[in-house]
């Protein structure tokens, strides 16, 4: 077995710290707009960063001609995942906006895997270039670092293939074009056109410019930082309603867009995962209307637009809220922690289990019972048309066993620390699934402030390890990984 090439990695991680800072030098520019002092700490900030980067870069003299291997790929990912998020706790650290390291840290982790828990309890307290760079932490996450990578850095397209498909759903997704980078590129323009066209329906509402970048950034992220204390829960219905939609909208595989762009509608109506996201979202989400409407006295208008917010927020792993509903009846909030295992598809900015596995341990069990009435049929599973193999069928099964007993042992660990059942339920799913708020004392009207240190680096460490679908992380741990 090949050594890992760590001259690569190192290449690419500055690389990637020179991109970082120049991402920070726009909260750089917000501040000295707003005349903060905190610019002279985001200067510092990103000197620091640069500096970093360009170290990395220039000591990295990698063999180009060396082709990369999986190890190579699982490595970077992961460090890049690592990295990133702890320089980007730096501007968070310097200024004094959050003054203890480790809670920097934490809401940095959050950021970049657009989970959105928050250990603040008074946001809108921080500085205008604070508060932008902690919403650019979730767009910067959303997009996918390493698709950044296969964007700005192609160094050979085996390369940035092996990256990409490490770091993304994307292998389940139907190929648009055979070459990854322009696919990525692609993916890249129409997350920035996304995110234009919600600032600017924002901005036709009771939003400021400020507050609808911010808003778009953790939106089309699906992270769920918000700017104010009461996140869209003080806006009016229209606000509301453009980011209900926007949630939805990213929580989509991306992939559907370009079949859109180019006049193959029907293909995205036709896509077996997108009909099931959208029919767990319109039943869950009437389910809880209905019921708020019999029993909690609320009108049609409010209930229905309560609960379609709540329901999409959870299930595209946003975050956002626009009610307390831990103070909805038992079923409802159950529901909705129900809500936060199923995750947005594959291929969106979303966490999660993702729909796309839930779909085919359907058609799995669907196959079973046929085999019960007629053991010597053959079946096989299809979706969109194609068949799925045996191998993906056994990749879905283990990632769902491992997703689930990651959060059953997380659960455990958090109990021993001394949260009780509700918030250690809470707190795992939410960090696994990148979605934000929790049950107990993590819920939505409440933060992240009051768990124990050692707690706010176990959760952190649960963000990424979901963001990266749990493998590409729990990898490193193998013995077998580092070996010869």
């Amino acid at each position: 077995m090949k050594l890992i090439n760590v001259r690569y990695i190192g290449k690419i991680i500055g690389g990637l710290l020179i991109i970082e800072s120049l991402f920070m030098l726009v909260p750089l520019g917000v501040s000295i707009f707003y005349q903060e002092t905190e610019m002279r700490w985001l200067s510092l900030s990103v000197g620091i960063t640069l500096f970093c980067g360009l170290f990395l870069f220039m000591l990295s003299k990698p063999n180009l001609l060396r082709r990369i291997g999986k190890r190579d790929s699982y490595l970077l990912v992961s460090l890049a995942w690592i990295v990133l998020p702890l320089f980007g706790a730096i501007p968070f650290y310097l200024s004094g906006s959050i003054p203890n390291l480790i809670d920097a840290i934490f809401e940095s982790y959050s950021g970049f895997t657009t989970t959105g828990s928050s250990i603040l309890n008074d946001i809108e307290s921080l500085s205008k270039g604070i508060l932008f760079w902690r919403s650019e932490t979730h767009w910067i996450g959303g997009m996918g670092i390493v698709v950044l990578v296969v964007a700005l850095f192609p160094l050979s397209k085996n390369k940035g293939a092996m990256i990409f498909y490490t770091e993304t759903s994307f292998f389940y997704a139907e190929k648009i074009r055979p070459r990854i980078i322009d696919t990525a590129k692609r993916v890249v323009f129409i997350y920035v056109s996304l995110t234009l066209l919600e600032t600017l329906l924002l901005r036709l509402g009771d939003m400021n410019w400020f507050d609808s970048i911010c808003h778009s950034f953790a939106t089309i992220a699906t992270g769920g930082f918000s700017t104010k204390n009461s996140s869209i829960a003080g806006y009016g219905p229209y606000i509301q309603y453009v980011i209900m939609g926007f949630m939805f909208l990213s929580g989509i595989n991306f992939f559907l867009y370009y079949f859109l762009f180019t006049g193959k509608i029907k293909k995205v109506f036709k896509n077996q995962e997108f009909r099931l996201f959208s029919i767990i979202i319109f039943l869950s989400s009437v389910f809880i209307a209905v019921y708020l409407i019999l029993n909690s006295g609320y009108q049609i208008e409010p209930a229905l637009r309560l609960s379609f917010f709540q329901v999409i927020s959870v299930v595209s792993c946003t975050g956002f809220a626009t009610a307390d509903y831990l103070q909805w009846p038992q079923p409802l909030w159950m529901l909705l922690f129900l809500l936060m295992f199923v995750g947005a598809s594959a291929g969106s900015t979303g966490g999660g289990i993702k729909v796309l596995r839930h779909l085919i341990f359907l058609k799995k069990f669907k196959i079973l019972f046929k085999q019960l009435l007629h053991p010597s049929s053959v079946q096989r599973i299809f979706y969109n048309g194609r068949p799925v193999s045996e191998g993906v069928i056994e990749s879905v099964s283990a990632f769902v066993y491992l997703y689930i007993l990651t959060f059953v042992l997380g659960t455990l660990f958090m109990m021993i620390l001394g949260e009780d059942i509700s918030t250690s339920m809470g707190a795992v799913a939410t960090s696994l699934g990148g979605i934000g708020p929790g049950l107990g004392s993590v819920g939505p009207a409440s933060n992240f402030s009051q768990i124990s240190d050692l707690g706010k680096v176990f959760l952190p460490f649960l963000m990424v390890a979901g963001r990266l679908e749990l493998i590409s992380l729990f990898i490193l741990f193998v013995p077998s990984f580092w070996r010869r």
